[in-house]
């Protein structure tokens, strides 16, 4: 917590200032004035020139701490200094909650489920709280019953049978995430273009904006901020492996964009760039075709020499389109989320009621087995000092080892599941036939990666999964940086051990329970790329275990081949000081059938 400090610019107080002005005046005015009594006219002239002084001071020195982030108590300059660190301000915070869709579907005539009558949601669907609160909750995705992956899967289980013990009917069951809010509309006419445009959304419990369009059609997309000129778009992947990378992750050019921040207050600015439509920018950017030329317009000088080394004023740039298009003589229609906080964690069973859209959408039940979580008011002062520090040291930019790692995990689910990253640093060799020189690049790095399939068993990630990485991550790299994709090695495992029992206790469930410790040990979302394995604590996870007299052996075995990993690994080899060792290419050790692959055995003292 930041430490509370009385930051004075001046150090000048009214009793300072009364006695520099008494002594001012006895060694300027001797003869003129030396009545100093507390009662004279004088003194009453000086205590209140002394006193304009104390405010003029006080205001000065509040001005100065307002100025620091850690000092500062306005909100409203809280808010610009957080912006001005990189921190977006919350002013409310939505509640989120899994949301059971079950669909009631007859047989077909093969007794399996009757897909023909699956039902396809479209996004934006409402379902309303039975609580007190009445809470609106939106799913923000279209849901669509005939669709299952690793990701998105459709679970069937049998509704009712017939006579005969063969299946009618069936529930096709869905989970899906639901949000808090409800989405409102206004309009805004704007009438001659200006630069920089900025308009205010007057609401309260404002999210994000949805959607902004004009009267035209035209859509205005929202970017972190004006120079950027490219948003990321989803097209439907049509590749063979669409099951499980449904969406291609590719780049879009925006000249219609805005940027948004918050008031103090919870008002919503939108800001649009300055480029009017159908203005020429050729006059205020260079040209690279023409740019030097003696004949080119605004490049002649004095000595009609071209000004090739003519130096271009940055700002004139922003006042270009290259700051997006500023929407004139129109009426702008402006969707925008609202509602969150606290009241918005609504207890679980009360999601039951929805108003949905779409094909098939018959025999819908909804459910919300556990409450709503994440709705919290906007940030505290202090949580804007902290947020705003904590922002500026991350910039949002892939700089470390660790930050591709993050990115890399972070890619949407949509666009494939990178279940495994590591990053490390590589050599690139430059194999340009024309230059005689071969460097080896610093920059270079080798990120490796594996994907989850439908069993949560580990794979090598697809081609268009990589690439929706590749895209994905091209917005956080620094200009200088190469990286390279590739797939890490997967090693499959088995764990052997001996141990002793107990008196008293049963051989089978003690096994049991070292069974299940191990394959909680080796579970593949707690395990990363290159880790190694600890035998050590293996022992002494089993010795914890209830009726666990000594723990003899613990052995490490290489799988490979048939169902399991095409690679072999020397794992006696790679085993010092009961440690096992991943090898120099990237690998990861996975135990991919625990049930099989985990063996225990009780011997005798």
């Amino acid at each position: 917590m930041a430490q509370s400090r009385d930051i004075k610019y001046i150090n000048r107080e009214f009793d300072d200032f009364r006695e520099q002005l008494v002594e001012f005046s006895k060694t300027y005015f001797p003869d003129t004035y030396n009545d100093f009594s507390p009662t004279s006219p004088g003194m009453m002239f000086m205590e209140m020139a002394a006193y304009v002084g104390d405010i003029l001071a006080f205001y000065q020195d509040t001005q100065l701490q307002e100025t620091f982030l850690t000092h500062a108590k306005d909100p409203k300059n809280l808010f610009n200094l957080a912006y001005m660190m990189g921190y977006r301000p919350r002013t409310t915070g939505i509640s989120e909650v899994d949301i059971s869709i079950t669909q009631v579907v007859d047989a077909s005539l093969t007794y399996s489920p009757d897909f023909t009558q699956a039902a396809k949601i479209n996004a934006k669907g409402t379902i309303i709280s039975s609580d007190s609160s009445n809470t609106s909750f939106f799913i923000p995705k279209p849901v669509d019953f005939n669709f299952s992956s690793s990701y998105d899967p459709t679970t069937v289980t049998i509704n009712s049978l017939d006579g005969s013990n063969r299946p009618t009917q069936f529930n096709l069951i869905k989970k899906v995430k639901a949000i808090s809010g409800k989405i409102e509309q206004t309009t805004f006419t704007i009438d001659s273009s200006e630069k920089f445009k900025t308009i205010t959304l007057s609401d309260s419990n404002i999210v994000q904006v949805i959607s902004v369009i004009d009267s035209e059609g035209n859509e205005y997309t929202e970017v972190p901020f004006l120079g950027q000129d490219t948003v990321y778009l989803d097209e439907t992947n049509s590749s063979s492996d669409a099951k499980d990378v449904p969406y291609v992750l590719t780049l879009k050019k925006v000249p219609r964009r805005f940027v948004t921040r918050f008031r103090s207050n919870g008002n919503l600015d939108i800001q649009f760039g300055a480029g009017a439509t159908g203005e020429d920018d050729s006059v205020i950017l260079p040209d690279a075709t023409t740019i030097g030329n003696a004949t080119n317009q605004g490049s002649l000088n004095h000595n009609g020499v071209g000004t090739v080394d003519k130096s271009y004023d940055p700002t004139n740039f922003t006042y270009s389109k290259a700051y997006g298009i500023a929407p004139s003589n129109t009426t702008l229609t402006v969707t925008y989320l609202k509602g969150g906080g606290v009241n918005a964690n609504v207890p679980a069973n009360t999601l039951t009621a929805a108003t949905v859209s779409g094909t098939n959408i018959n025999n819908l039940s909804f459910n919300n087995d556990e409450p709503a979580k994440g709705g919290r008011d906007g940030d505290t002062v202090e949580e804007l000092r902290e947020n705003s520090l904590r922002a500026f040291n991350e910039q949002n930019r892939a700089v470390t080892l660790q930050d591709y790692t993050v990115r890399a995990l972070s890619l949407p689910s949509q666009y494939g599941s990178i279940a495994k990253a590591f990053v490390i640093q590589d050599q690139l060799t430059n194999t340009n036939t024309t230059d005689s020189i071969v460097d080896n690049n610093p920059l270079a790095l080798s990120l490796y990666v594996l994907a989850y399939n439908n069993n949560s068993n580990l794979i090598n990630a697809s081609q268009t999964l990589k690439s929706n990485l590749k895209t994905y991550l091209k917005n956080y790299m620094i200009l200088s940086d190469s990286i390279n994709i590739k797939d890490a090695f997967v090693v499959n495992i088995g764990i052997k051990y001996e141990i002793i029992t107990r008196p008293s206790y049963a051989s089978r469930d003690v096994i049991l329970n070292c069974n299940n410790e191990i394959s909680d040990y080796f579970k593949i979302n707690k395990r990363n790329i290159n880790q190694p394995i600890n035998l050590s604590e293996i022992f002494t996870l089993l010795d914890k275990v209830k009726g666990v007299q000594t723990v003899q052996k613990v052995e490490v075995l290489n799988k490979q081949g048939g169902d399991y990993s095409e690679y072999a690994y020397d794992v006696k080899g790679a085993t010092r000081d009961n440690v096992v060792y991943p090898s120099y290419d990237p690998c990861i050790f996975e135990v991919k059938y625990p049930n099989k692959d985990i063996e225990g055995r009780v011997i005798n003292i």
